[in-house]
């Protein structure tokens, strides 16, 4: 989820896309330039070990600050300006990128290359941009948190260096709680003891599966064998007498019809391609870049219920088995290392429910919530929510940091469990996060938040069983994402405006609140 505005690429950047993995999201991004495989890697030839070590001292990484997700309090008026210069942000790391992996041979004649030609220079443009954002929010009467200039500078590291440190988030951990199969992080399970050392470059050209069709991700360490994994859902909390224990399942399709694009209106609204990845829609069908509340009202709908105008929307899932998709040349697909067959859910089942502690609240109209977060490589994973599973597993484990390999008859599962308390004012907050929480660990909400109708989903897809071969991955799958991210289990996340009157909001909350299951 990111801001980006885009001229078109120049043969050389889109080269430099395709050999590795690039870009921002958010005004802050890793840059990743995987110019030759390290030593320890199989399938070098002999002379090309010595040149593998060499690049290993390189620099192969440029991790930026995401600028967006720190501002938490931009005016309405200053909205659209802000938004601009984040865009901008991601454009100088898009540039920046492009240089670093051009400049190979430069590189390893000038150690302080990178650092004089383009991590300062990228300073120094971040700096003016940050500053343009301070004028913005002034200038209407806001206050600027003069600390967000600090995050001007980026850092570099080596290709082996551990990106899912990242920075904190905004303390928004996901307690999981209402749903069974959430919440549950899996923090690096290496059943089967699989080696990320699946990432080949034979004479620069990647080869198909090895590290990602696009070079970009998923190896072979992202995937584990669900079978040896030990059980690691937790019980949810018990209800207590004043819980709310019904259910409404709103029926919306699985977007057969392929209504997808690679915009994001809850983050960047009136930029085209602002999310970078392809995403699946169902529910409202106007849904773009320049949609608006008026747009979404006025729009169809593919749920049963024709009041249910809401957008639910997820990045696609993806087989990389050499396959070529709609959109292998275009922004947001294969120009930005989301390639192969997308596939489509075999079901998507849409459930809100209530809270183990209290009544719920109806949400309001056009409440906007974000779950997850589609940068935890950049960011680390205080924001992420995803779990994926397998059918006749969801209820022993779920994984957050890995996808996994299903046995035969059993089917992938994607889960999410939305933040289920509101602040009771906004139907959304300037980082997209604020106005919504979880619920702590025993179901209730804090901080003077109420508790809402919590929006689950879970997709159930069909894909060939990956199979790993000499630290190689073959069939491969991945979630669409921003390229520096590598395509990682943990970026995966989830989208929602509530587009239902109050009417249909009120009938939801009291089907909830008097136990009841309604659709």
């Amino acid at each position: 989820m990111g801001r980006n505005i885009r001229k078109r690429r120049s043969s050389m950047a889109t080269k430099a896309v395709a050999a590795s993995a690039a870009l921002a999201l958010g005004g802050g991004g890793l840059i990743w330039a995987n110019f030759y495989a390290s030593a320890h890697e199989s399938g070098n030839s002999g002379q090309n070990t010595t040149k593998a070590a060499n690049a290993a001292a390189q620099v192969a990484t440029i991790s930026c600050p995401d600028v967006g997700q720190k501002l938490t309090n931009v005016p309405e008026r200053a909205k659209q300006g802000v938004a601009t210069e984040l865009a901008n942000l991601d454009k100088q790391i898009t540039e920046a990128y492009a240089r670093l992996a051009s400049s190979r041979q430069a590189q390893a004649n000038d150690p302080g290359f990178v650092q004089n030609a383009i991590v300062g220079p990228l300073k120094e443009k971040r700096a003016a941009t940050i500053d343009r954002i301070r004028i913005d929010i002034q200038r209407v009467g806001g206050q600027f948190d003069n600390q967000l200039s600090q995050l001007a500078a980026c850092t570099t590291q080596a290709a082996n260096a551990n990106t899912n440190a990242g920075q904190a988030g905004n303390g928004q951990q996901n307690n999981g709680q209402q749903n069974n199969n959430n919440g549950q992080q899996n923090n690096g399970q290496n059943n089967g003891g699989q080696q990320n050392n699946g990432q080949q470059n034979n004479g620069g050209q990647q080869q198909a599966g090895a590290n990602g069709q696009a070079g970009n991700g998923p190896s072979a360490a992202d995937f584990v064998d669900i079978t040896k994994v030990q059980a690691n859902v937790k019980a949810k909390p018990r209800n207590n007498r004043n819980a709310s224990t019904g259910t409404f399942v709103t029926r919306c399709g699985v977007n057969a019809n392929k209504n997808h694009n690679t915009d994001n209106v809850i983050v960047a609204p009136g930029v085209k391609n602002g999310a970078h990845h392809l995403h699946d829609y169902v529910g409202n069908q106007s849904n773009d870049a320049f949609a608006n509340n008026n747009t979404f009202a006025a729009a169809r709908t593919t749920c049963q219920n024709q009041q249910d105008k809401s957008s639910y929307y997820w990045p696609v899932l993806r087989l990389q088995d050499g396959t070529q998709d709609f959109d292998q040349n275009n922004d947001g697909g294969g120009k930005e290392g989301n390639v192969g067959k997308i596939l489509v859910a075999k079901q998507a089942e849409i459930k809100f429910v209530g809270s183990p502690t209290s009544k719920v609240t109806a949400m309001p109209q056009f409440l906007r919530i974000i779950t997850g977060d589609a940068k935890t490589t950049t960011n680390g994973l205080a924001n992420a929510n995803a779990h994926w599973s397998c059918t006749g597993f969801e209820s022993k484990v779920q994984l957050t940091e890995q996808y996994p390999i299903c046995p035969q008859g059993s089917n992938v599962v994607r889960t999410f469990a939305f933040q289920s308390c509101w602040d009771g004012k906004n139907v959304d907050s300037a980082n997209h996060r604020t106005h919504v929480a979880f619920a702590d660990a025993n179901g209730n909400c804090q901080n003077g938040f109420k508790a809402i109708p919590q929006l689950t989903m879970r997709l159930v897809y069909s894909t060939p069983q990956p199979q790993i071969q000499n630290g190689v991955v073959k069939n491969a799958y991945a979630v669409d994402g921003f390229p520096e991210q590598l395509h990682k289990a943990a970026t995966d996340h989830d989208d929602f405006i509530n587009v239902m009157n109050a009417q249909l909001n009120n009938k939801i909350a009291n089907c909830i609140n008097r136990g009841q299951k309604c659709q």
